[in-house]
């Protein structure tokens, strides 16, 4: 057997090894309570779910801090303060919110941010590090409740930990440090150095299942609806997503891809959360 053939069965045995040990290293829980929306399915975390979230949670904290800095460098950072000012205060309606989710949430150090870019994007990582793009808010003209859906939907893939269930995908597959680097980027986020490397970094890159999307939708109109706003703009703003862009759709539907399945979806949800919203806008939010 020559080297390259010993090395290319050396490595075929790591990876079985690897994966052994990942299915037999894997947790099945519950990151979140069902809220009147009903998600309820279990979930399998690779490891020690306190740890790993942990872990990741730093990690995309750090993520977060090196892609804030270098926007406020090339002073792309919250560039028109009322605009950011109103992405903080429909933030800040909704974050109250995840306590009917799961309420450690509430106390997560939260952060929300306006990032000058033509992409039309937006993302809350682990922990509660939200971006919103400015080419989100110019392009698509959104409505307070519009925007509160995108934020919401966005919060809700954090409070699912759906980055940390992708963690197994990324092992299995053994994502390169190129790939993770250019899925960062794709998303448009900074990967520090240090972790280019990382497993949560690359499986934050991954795009989301279909099942996660859709958790994620119906999370975030409950969100929205108890605070205040309007979770039939959910429909609308999707409607906007698939209009724009032409030739080159939005970089946000390449994992948040629109179909008339979804938005029957986002109509029947919205239905059913009205009366959290009817509710809350008769005790004064938003006034």
């Amino acid at each position: 057997m020559n080297c390259k053939s010993h090395y290319t069965h050396a490595s075929k045995f790591l990876s079985v090894l690897m994966l052994v040990g990942l299915i037999s290293g894997c947790q099945t829980i519950q990151t979140t309570q069902p809220g009147v929306v009903g998600v309820t399915r279990s979930q399998t975390i690779m490891g020690n779910h306190d740890q790993s979230a942990r872990d990741m949670n730093q990690e995309s904290a750090l993520a977060y801090k090196t892609t804030i800095g270098d926007a406020q460098k090339k002073n792309q950072l919250n560039p028109d303060r009322a605009e950011a000012e109103r992405v903080r205060r429909i933030a800040n309606r909704l974050i109250p919110q995840v306590v009917v989710f799961r309420p450690d949430a509430r106390n997560w150090a939260w952060e929300v941010n306006v990032i000058e870019s033509k992409d039309i994007n937006a993302w809350c990582m682990p922990g509660g590090k939200i971006a919103v793009f400015t080419g989100l808010l110019d392009q698509l003209k959104l409505t307070d409740d519009e925007l509160a859906a995108v934020i919401g939907h966005e919060m809700s893939h954090a409070l699912r930990e759906h980055a940390l269930e992708r963690k197994p995908r990324v092992v299995a597959a053994q994502v390169g440090t190129i790939g993770l680097q250019l899925g960062g980027a794709a998303l448009g986020y900074d990967i520090p150095p240090e972790l280019a490397n990382s497993v949560s970094m690359a499986a934050l890159a991954l795009p989301n299942s279909r099942e996660q999307e859709s958790e994620a939708d119906r999370m975030g109109l409950e969100l929205a609806a108890r605070a205040g706003f309007d979770p039939r703009a959910a429909v609308t703003l999707w409607q906007k997503m698939g209009q724009a862009g032409g030739s080159e759709p939005p970089k946000i539907l390449s994992s948040h891809p629109p179909s008339a399945e979804r938005q029957a979806e986002l109509r029947t949800t919205s239905q059913l959360v009205m009366p959290l919203y009817e509710e809350a806008r008769r005790n004064g939010a938003g006034r």
